[in-house]
């Protein structure tokens, strides 16, 4: 009687351990074949779901199964989907109908339109260029702005993290946002006793970002000389304005690695080597340091300064006509005996 009972108990247990088993490999074994990532666009149909997670998997029947008995062709989430090692069908289906989805990195550089940003956000959102055109000269007339490229000074260049359905209202509302906490009443007291506009300072930190390379070293003192030169009524004489102003009439098509005499020559209110005073706005997105550098500028004489052919990046700075014309033959000894054009 209790060998019988035995023997039942083993063939129930086995029964069900088949079945558990089954369970286990269908919704928890790892399916992923490789790694990767998936785009599901807004309003995907459940077989575009389909058609994109297949070729990551092991098995496509088994996701299937599961996905419609959890109803995922009712509940799908767009968004950009980590493929990950491990996964099983049912942790990839929840994620797909909760949304988890990975954002993406994106690097605000020094672009010198919002537009030319604008172009390279919009390959890693959902959203295409025009709908971000469309958006930020809607959010710049509810300011009183012209158009997209007058809320250049909210952005700020570093790197960022937005995922793939990120409105365009919602992107410039980061910026936005950030560009209200960067403006400390600290900030605020340094730019009023500055006695410069909130645009020109940002007109100055773009040059001292250029003129920079982007590094930090340099740009209080750099701050300093063109804030002397502002003062003393001279042109500021700066060459990457120069550049931008040739840029900005060729729709950013140049590459000039050398500034001739022929680009200073160029007409254009950005021109500084044609125009005294300060830019009429920024000629590239900045960084926060180089907006602090301008508020935090570096108490000097310098007037002059040129680059360092002996330390790459970096200037040699002057208030004396003679030493900088010694200077400025240096450099462009150097640049001519690399040929450099």
């Amino acid at each position: 009687m209790y060998s019988v009972i035995a023997i039942i108990a083993l063939v129930l247990f086995l029964i069900g351990g088949f079945f558990a088993f089954k369970f286990f490999k269908k919704y928890k074994l790892g399916n992923v074949e490789k790694e990767g990532y998936i785009l599901v666009p807004t309003g995907a149909h459940f077989a575009q779901v389909l058609d994109s997670i297949s070729p990551f998997l092991k098995n496509k029947e088994s996701f299937k199964e599961v996905a419609l008995q959890k109803n995922l062709d009712k509940k799908i989430k767009p968004g950009r989907y980590k493929i990950e090692s491990g996964a099983g069908n049912n942790q990839l289906v929840n994620m797909i109908k909760a949304g988890n989805q990975t954002p993406n990195s994106f690097r605000i550089g020094d672009f010198g339109t919002v537009y030319q940003m604008i172009g390279r956000v919009s390959r890693k959102t959902e959203a295409d260029s025009l709908s971000f055109v469309n958006a930020f000269n809607k959010i710049a007339q509810e300011k009183g702005l012209k158009n997209a490229e007058d809320l250049k000074n909210y952005f700020f260049s570093d790197t960022y993290e937005f995922y793939w359905t990120v409105k365009p209202e919602d992107f410039f509302k980061k910026f936005e946002k950030d560009y209200q906490e960067f403006w400390t009443p600290e900030r605020e007291s340094k730019l009023k006793n500055s006695g410069l506009t909130k645009n020109q300072v940002y007109a100055l930190a773009s040059i001292v970002y250029k003129e920079s390379g982007g590094k930090p070293d340099e740009q209080k003192t750099i701050a300093g000389l063109y804030i002397n030169r502002f003062k003393k009524g001279m042109k500021l004489q700066s060459d990457p304005t120069a550049i931008y102003a040739i840029n900005k009439e060729d729709n950013f098509k140049s590459d000039i690695k050398r500034v001739l005499y022929k680009h200073l020559s160029v007409q254009s209110p950005y021109n500084t080597y044609k125009n005294a005073g300060i830019p009429p706005g920024p000629i590239c997105i900045v960084d926060k340091s180089s907006v602090d550098a301008v508020l935090n500028a570096e108490k000097h004489h310098y007037i002059f300064m040129c680059a360092d052919p002996k330390k790459m990046g970096y200037h040699k700075f002057t208030d004396n006509d003679a030493e900088h014309a010694k200077n400025a033959k240096e450099y462009q000894d150097w640049l001519n005996s690399r040929q450099i054009k």
